[in-house]
């Protein structure tokens, strides 16, 4: 266990420019399993659980997970803009901000983890097809530089489990 709130997991760290083959495997195992992660993270939990947040001026669990539902949706687009078109700049987005919006305030959970599912279940079924040289693909994000598709799978088969984590930490922490 990491004592940062912050961090759960740790930090993202790249294993390697490339992935290996096995890696490749590993990261797309868990973006098919972050949907039943984060519905096991908040089943069972109040209204005003999920109106708390997970570490001291966080994001309160609700947002947790619309803010996945959200990044993961662009993510998926930077996937299929990376494969269809030669190394797209794509739009980033104020993620404080959408979590501040109305949506991302006081929405039902349930849209966004039913959502989350859905996405999942399109994103698997495209990087499972992919071959190795896809992986290799490249976009550009103007805050962050060029990217591989690589990448982009290691960062949110972690972001996943990082943000899962962020709710389990809160219900030990609080022994819900």
């Amino acid at each position: 266990m990491v004592d940062d709130l912050r961090f759960p997991i740790g930090p993202f760290t790249m294993p390697s420019p490339e992935l290996t083959p096995a890696q490749r495997l590993q990261c797309i195992q868990q973006i098919a399993g972050a949907p039943a992660g984060l519905r096991s993270a908040v089943r069972g939990l109040s209204p005003e659980q999920l109106a708390a947040p997970y570490r001291p001026g966080g994001w309160t669990v609700s947002q947790v997970i619309h803010h996945v539902a959200d990044s993961h949706m662009n993510a998926f687009i930077r996937t299929k803009l990376a494969l269809t078109e030669n190394i797209p700049t794509i739009k980033p987005y104020d993620q404080a901000l959408w979590a501040m919006l109305p949506d991302g305030q006081s929405g039902a959970i349930e849209s966004s983890l039913a959502l989350i599912e859905a996405l999942h279940e399109r994103w698997v079924l495209t990087l499972r097809s992919l071959t190795p040289g896809d992986f290799s693909k490249k976009f550009v994000h103007p805050e962050s530089g060029t990217q591989t598709l690589d990448r982009l799978l290691a960062l949110y088969a972690w972001h996943g489990a990082h943000h899962a984590a962020h709710i389990t930490g809160l219900r030990a922490r609080k022994g819900w």
